[in-house]
């Protein structure tokens, strides 16, 4: 999910302990994997222009006495991913910092508008060593709860670990992280007429435990750790659940405009929530980079 949900808006200094952001655990490649093609992120320690009129044209609550702009510094950036629906988003943390922001803007260093991912320019290098990957588009038969995950040959041999073709019945236990780090176990076997990868024990575990169905997509990761990693990127929203539901589900106060306010006043940290996916065009239009 990604694109400012401007809807979703945290004050550093509302809460108590249990209203820390979470920590960004998700492996990069795979966030950008199942987040598909993105405009780029702020780059920690950039400066930014935070418009709160894209704030209103999401919430129907009365306007808070906030500019029109507010310069801010990005303070971090960490990528997540919804425990309840695995679809992938960015909390950008916000510093209100008028001064030091205007005087950059003054000395015209815009140059480095954003950088791809939130990150410095390492980031950029990561991304350019292209991990062994495949996205696989779930068919019905890939989703049936008799049945298996059929894998294309180039894609199995590329990201999986190599079989005995030697074998009457070529076969391993495959072990794959997904996004929150629990790991999966398949059977990954060789058969069939013509023979075929296949993902079979296991696999329907993980289709009903993500609710997944036919048009999805599936996938796979394996870097240069020799990990493998899984992840899923959903055909469309999941019916009656919120883009962030993990986040909708805590007070209402972390949604209030009244929060912006406060950290401009207060020249204090707030946080801004964006799904890729969803809001890609809405983040891109209120959260502006200087530099």
């Amino acid at each position: 999910m990604i694109g400012i949900d401007l809807n979703t808006v945290e004050d550093e200094e509302e809460g108590g302990p249990s209203a820390e952001p979470p920590r960004g655990t998700v492996c990069l490649e795979l966030w950008h994997a199942c987040a598909g093609p993105v405009g780029p992120l702020p780059r920690k320690g950039s400066a930014v222009v935070y418009l709160p009129e894209g704030h209103l044209e999401h919430t129907r609550e009365a306007v808070a006495a906030v500019p029109p702009h507010v310069f801010c510094r990005v303070v971090d950036v960490n990528l997540q991913a919804d425990p309840a629906t695995d679809e992938v988003y960015a909390q950008v943390s916000l510093l209100v910092d008028n001064e030091e922001a205007k005087r950059r803007m003054r000395q015209g260093e815009s140059e480095e508008a954003c950088d791809g991912d939130g990150e410095d320019t390492g980031a950029a290098k990561r991304r350019a060593r292209m991990p062994h990957m495949f996205c696989k588009t779930l068919t019905a038969s890939d989703t049936s709860t008799h049945g298996g995950f059929s894998v294309p040959r180039r894609a199995a041999e590329d990201c999986f670990p190599p079989l005995d073709y030697n074998l009457q019945r070529p076969s391993q236990e495959l072990v794959a992280k997904d996004l929150h780090g629990t790991e999966w176990r398949f059977r990954h076997i060789y058969r069939g007429q013509p023979r075929r990868h296949l993902l079979t024990t296991g696999w329907s575990a993980f289709v009903n435990k993500k609710k997944l169905v036919s048009g999805d997509a599936v996938l796979f990761l394996r870097g240069e750790d020799g990990v493998l990693q899984l992840g899923v990127r959903r055909a469309a929203q999941l019916k009656n659940v919120s883009p962030f539901p993990a986040l909708f589900n805590q007070d209402s106060s972390l949604r209030s405009l009244g929060n912006v306010a406060h950290a401009v006043a207060m020249k204090s940290i707030f946080h801004i929530y964006y799904n890729p996916r969803y809001f890609a065009d809405c983040f891109h239009n209120r959260l502006n980079c200087l530099y």
